[in-house]
């Protein structure tokens, strides 16, 4: 039974799971969207959402909130300064999960994390920038 377990353990020690998540959060702020296996989108939606909820507060304490989570300064900025006030009136919900079938070589189930109304901006950016 799993009476009053709160998080998944993803395999990993304490710390190991820690550092895996503040990056995959970071990464979901970076670039607006990301995959990964199911399980590890589960824990980074909880997680981010969060993390956006205190970023629309915009005070000094929120900030150094986000910071002890996010590992990159300029990514606490964009969240502060383009995330947080795209979701100012939304109460929650500011992260979507699509399934997106198993990995070809071992067949763990793959998920796209995604922030609802900005993944969109980021790939149209991505290719305009890119013009191979």
């Amino acid at each position: 039974m799993r009476h009053r377990l709160a998080k998944r353990k993803l395999n990993r020690d304490s710390s190991a799971r820690k550092a895996m998540l503040k990056n995959l959060v970071t990464s979901l702020f970076e670039h607006n969207r990301i995959v990964t296996t199911e399980a590890r989108a589960k824990e980074t939606r909880r997680i981010a959402e969060k993390i956006i909820t205190t970023a629309k507060a915009d005070t000094l304490h929120a900030r150094r909130m986000v910071l002890r989570f996010i590992t990159k300064k300029e990514t606490v900025k964009k969240l502060f300064n383009e995330i947080a006030p795209y979701y100012k009136e939304k109460p929650g919900g500011y992260i979507r999960l699509l399934r997106i079938g198993p990995r070809k070589g071992d067949c763990a189930f793959m998920a796209m994390v995604d922030l609802l109304g900005l993944g969109g901006k980021a790939l149209e950016s991505k290719k305009e920038v890119d013009t191979r």
